[in-house]
């Protein structure tokens, strides 16, 4: 059947996090849950948090990270999980409810420098994050700080200072000079 979604299990630079690739792209953002009651929105990441062992679940364009607890292992979870994954995608369930906004979209009241950082996010540092299973977003510039949030697999990854100072911020800083620093919140 050539609708079928499959699904593959990666391991991102975080070990607490497990990335599941999709072989379709199915949205058009990246939504984090940190709890069972903020996942209502998501059928998918309401089951994932169906287990104790889940601790934060991030869909995005074309795959789901999830970060579990330290009592249960990878080698236990990825397999089954892969399985509940891929059967709730080409089940025709849907993975929202709702039609939210998108987070950190380019909006009309944005001055030009922040258009020009949202843009380059958008196009350049967000599809290299997703490849290990996160996300980052623009939460705000002022006085030439940016601050930026790192969602899924990125959350409390030992590398995410390095992918921050080293990548984000040397990327950004060559376009825009305004920007003196990148943090995160």
């Amino acid at each position: 059947m050539s609708d079928q979604i499959f699904v593959t299990a990666e391991a991102t630079p975080n070990p607490q996090t497990m990335s599941f690739r999709f072989s379709k792209v199915l949205l058009d953002r990246s939504l984090p849950f940190e709890n069972a009651a903020e996942a209502n929105i998501s059928p998918l990441a309401a089951k994932l948090f169906g287990f104790p062992w889940t601790s934060h679940v991030l869909l995005g364009e074309s795959f789901v990270s999830v970060t579990k607890q330290d009592w249960v292992d990878w080698d236990v979870l990825a397999e089954p999980l892969k399985g509940l994954i891929q059967e709730h995608l080409n089940s025709g369930a849907p993975l929202l409810i709702e039609n939210l906004p998108v987070e950190d979209e380019i909006s009309a009241d944005d001055t030009p420098i922040v258009r020009q950082i949202k843009d380059i996010i958008a196009r350049e540092i967000k599809p290299v994050v997703a490849l290990d299973g996160g996300d980052v977003a623009f939460v705000q510039f002022e006085k030439g700080v940016l601050a930026l949030r790192f969602k899924g697999a990125c959350s409390g990854c030992a590398s995410q200072e390095v992918t921050l100072k080293d990548g984000i911020e040397v990327r950004l800083k060559e376009s825009i000079p305004e920007i003196k620093e990148v943090i995160s919140v």
